[in-house]
């Protein structure tokens, strides 16, 4: 399953980058993330592997995010790994004016097993899942540059 969604942040693009690229940032924009931390590899560099714990309804999920390609300010790249479910994310960021960033992000979602099944009943509620979070940056951004 792919989809793009975008959002257009009221941001100059230097200060989305810095804001996005700080992991002390994600638990002010991720409320469910639990815990962060770094596995292997240079922090914030392609390669580099950390563990990611989030909230789920009543109980967590882990998952460990590999950096692909970090070519700030234009895009970030990377993979989200949890039990059946693999995700592909190219993150691209472009400047509409001075104080404008649109930022596009490209999921693409692939299952094992019986998560197959959740992708094909459910495209909807990643969809919603993905747009809900990149609206919490959008909200955090402007709210911190402002």
């Amino acid at each position: 399953m792919v989809y793009t969604i975008e959002v257009e942040i009221q941001v100059p693009r230097e200060k989305v980058i810095e804001l996005f690229d700080s992991s002390e940032n994600i638990k002010k924009w991720q409320p469910t993330l639990v815990s962060f931390e770094h596995i292997s590899g240079e922090p914030g560099q392609p390669g580099a592997k950390s563990k990611m714990v989030y909230k789920m309804g009543k109980g967590e999920t882990e998952m460990t995010e590999t950096i692909v390609t970090r070519n700030f300010p234009d895009t970030f790249d990377a993979t989200y790994e949890t039990k059946g479910v693999k995700n592909y994310l190219y993150n691209k960021f472009e400047e509409i004016d001075a104080n404008t960033t649109k930022w596009s992000m490209t999921s693409d979602f692939r299952f094992a097993g019986l998560y197959k099944l959740m992708g094909w009943l459910m495209p909807g509620a990643f969809k919603k899942e993905t747009r809900k979070s990149m609206e919490k940056f959008k909200e955090f951004a402007e709210k911190a540059v402002s």
